[in-house]
């Protein structure tokens, strides 16, 4: 793989995101006995039990046979910056372990926690790599069911570890707190990884239809599509306009609508991916 700018900025985020991860992990969640699931769970879960070793160091460890698989199934470039997030991932753990813990109440470290590791993960997933271990087995699944958010597929697995974690360290509190923070990271994950396609699709619904498109794309640089339908109550034909716009770009969409007819009937839904011309693109490999 050539090193040029692009690759070393991909390289980069990587780094950061499994830095963020490990920091929330040593911060939060090891300080009051939670995890937040996969291998570093798994790891800290075998520390508590074995009694020797360290987080990082068998984390690592668990580690390599899962990236044979993970190269094979996922690719290449997967394979390799996930190597980089594996390892960075596995050294922060240990190195910001000397950084003292801190002393909040259990479910706010839960909280924080949550939140540093999901925003962690969740870049490192939007670079199109991972930290290696559990996240290799959450991307290979979410290959198998792409309809369901990599976020959500990350909570359910790592919930096996958040009950394993209260039956090591025989505390059911541990295990309801580290399913609070797993909930909290999933959530922080879907929103960094889908962050750029929240979109808004709006409806909508006016005699004036043909200027309301063309103010759309004169002003915001969208097109528009016209549906035609028929009103229940008065049996009247209808122009349905129909755009997609990003999120920031709403608040002009319903100022340009009702300058131009102030009677519109504006109907405005959540669009998760848009993809198309002036959106994202498709990618197989896209989460």
């Amino acid at each position: 793989m050539k090193l040029d700018k692009k690759m070393v900025i991909w390289l980069l985020k990587i780094a950061f995101g499994s830095s963020v991860f490990s920091l929330g992990f040593n911060l939060f969640l090891a300080p009051h006995d939670l995890n937040a699931g996969g291998l570093s769970g798994l790891a800290m879960i075998f520390v508590k039990l074995a009694g020797f070793g360290s987080i990082g160091m068998v984390t690592l460890l668990m580690n390599l046979p899962l990236f044979a698989l993970g190269g094979i199934k996922i690719g290449k470039k997967f394979f390799f910056g996930s190597l980089v997030g594996m390892i960075v991932n596995s050294l922060s753990l240990d190195l910001l372990a000397k950084l003292p813990g801190v002393a909040i109440d259990p479910l706010l470290a839960a909280m924080y926690g949550g939140i540093l590791c999901g925003l962690g993960l969740g870049v490192v997933f939007a670079a199109g790599a991972s930290t290696g271990g559990s996240d290799i087995i959450v991307r290979l699944l979410k290959m198998r069911w792409q309809n369901v958010p990599i976020g959500t597929i990350n909570m359910i697995f790592d919930l096996t570890v958040a009950t394993l974690t209260g039956i090591a360290f025989g505390n059911i509190s541990n295990a309801l707190y580290s399913g609070a923070a797993l909930f909290i990271t999933g959530q922080v994950i879907d929103a960094v990884v889908y962050r750029f396609d929240y979109s808004k699709v709006a409806l909508i619904i006016s005699q004036e239809h043909e200027k309301i498109a063309k103010a759309i794309f004169e002003e915001l640089d969208r097109g528009a599509t016209f549906l035609h339908g028929q009103g229940s109550y008065s049996h009247n034909d209808v122009t349905v306009v129909l755009t997609a716009v990003k999120k920031q770009q709403l608040a002009d969409l319903k100022r340009l609508v009702v300058e131009i007819d102030p009677d519109a009937f504006i109907i405005v839904q959540e669009a998760h991916q848009v993809l198309g011309d002036g959106f994202s693109r498709y990618s197989k490999d896209a989460l």
